[in-house]
């Protein structure tokens, strides 16, 4: 619609804007072409500020997008690529800036196909055929190599040459394929499923020289990708140069940088083999001279020691001591037995003195009368009565001539008439010789 205006009654600018942002609303999205310059990625934001601009008439744009839309295509595009994007028209209406809020982001040209590698890289990926714990370990030696080339190609050359110089009685099986072309993808395919079936084969090699994106694409082909994934053979991918890095190499067992390094890491160099085991050996002969010495030092050591140096010291030693408690032992018991003589000889002479017989000895005698009583007082008898006299040595019989009673226990004992004992006879022990005396 017009505006009716004049100098008399101009539009605020306010409203000028606000007018332009309702207009460019209307325009819904559109697909914009353009070169991406003033990258800017804020980390942690979760919106990507870029510029795009027309080279043909250097003119620029603002553009934002979401971190999602643009970490789809991050890998393959970078500042300076040329991209469409699915975009709708945003105005700005306070500093009066046009912008493009972006949806979707395509590469333009080797962009687009760098992409589709990506997808599908990621795809491969999130199934798992690029995992390490999927990969077979290459053999040592291997007696049989497949080779997977281009006819009469320097990749084969040089994987041959490098091989054979390595080692040369290695052999290989070679299959002439199309590296490039329509015909790749079949021709290897069908070469690697052969050299996977034969049992001889140890390990495979897939080689080719460098190129560009599009010559080196067959090697990325997804079909290619999971024969070799499914191959029983370890593979080993030898695709261009250093910077090259198709899905093959991803899904490979072993990649090479070149087809030289590929022949160099399958097949161990002869003399670096026998230069390895030359060293080896020095190398244990070092390690068992060093264990013999530090054992023969040890074994010096312990010889040194005195108990092998005078081995009869120890016993010696041991002797003396058993002879010294010998002695001891036999000056201990001497000492007991001696005092065990004294104390019995003390208690002997103790049990005679207190012997009845020792009263004996000193001259007394035991009356008894005829039925065995002993007499122990004078009232105990009569006059006339015939009684038994016990002595030190010996017994006689004697007749009471008269009794007298002592005036008190000092009284002098009564003398015995001599006419009495004298008509006595001698007689044998009598019971007080049979008495238990105790010790």
């Amino acid at each position: 619609m017009g505006l009716n205006t004049s100098a008399d009654a101009p539009l605020p600018v306010g409203q000028v804007s606000r007018l332009i942002g309702g207009w460019i609303d209307r325009l819904g999205q559109v697909w914009v072409e353009g070169q991406i310059t003033q990258l800017s990625r804020r980390p942690g934001a979760g919106v990507v500020f870029l510029t795009l601009r027309d080279p043909s008439h250097d003119i620029s744009v603002s553009v934002t997008c979401f971190r999602q839309v643009w970490d789809e295509v991050a890998d393959v595009v970078s500042e300076g690529a040329r991209v469409v994007v699915l975009a709708k028209p945003e105005w700005y209406a306070p500093r009066g800036q046009l912008s493009l809020r972006v949806t979707e982001i395509r590469p333009v040209g080797i962009g687009e196909l760098l992409a589709r590698l990506e997808r599908l890289k990621r795809s491969l990926a999130a199934e798992g055929l690029f995992a390490l714990d999927r990969k077979k370990p290459l053999p040592f030696l291997p007696q049989l190599i497949g080779l997977v080339v281009g006819r009469a190609s320097a990749a084969e050359r040089d994987v041959l040459e490098n091989a054979r110089r390595r080692w040369p009685a290695v052999r290989f099986e070679v299959r002439n394929v199309a590296v490039q072309g329509v015909h790749a993808v079949p021709q290897v395919v069908q070469a690697v499923k052969e050299l996977d079936a034969r049992p001889d084969v140890d390990v495979i090699i897939v080689a080719r020289g460098g190129g560009s994106v599009e010559d080196l694409l067959p090697f990325s082909d997804e079909e290619v990708v999971r024969t070799v994934a499914a191959a029983r053979t370890p593979v080993v991918s030898a695709i261009g140069h250093e910077p090259d890095s198709p899905l093959l190499d991803l899904v490979a067992d072993l990649r090479a940088s070149t087809p030289t390094d590929a022949a160099k890491k399958v097949v161990p160099d002869v003399g670096e083999e026998l230069q390895r085991v030359r060293q080896l050996q020095e190398r244990g002969l070092r390690a068992l001279r060093g264990l013999l010495d530090r054992e023969e030092r040890g074994l010096a050591h312990a010889l040194a020691r005195p108990v092998f140096v005078h081995p009869r010291r120890m016993v010696e030693v041991r002797e003396d001591e058993l002879e010294a408690l010998l002695a001891r032992s036999r000056r201990t018991l001497g000492h007991l037995l001696d005092r065990a003589d004294s104390e019995l000889e003390h208690t002997l002479a103790r049990v005679v003195a207190l012997s009845p017989a020792a009263t004996l000895e000193r001259g007394y005698a035991v009356l008894q009368r005829a039925d065995g009583h002993v007499v122990r007082a004078a009232s105990e008898v009569a006059e006339g009565e015939a009684l038994r006299a016990r002595v030190a040595a010996g017994g006689f019989t004697v007749t009471v001539a008269g009794t007298a009673v002592p005036a008190g226990p000092s009284a002098a004992p009564p003398q015995v008439p001599e006419a009495a004992l004298e008509g006595g006879s001698t007689a044998g022990p009598g019971p007080l010789e049979n008495r238990h005396i105790p010790r």
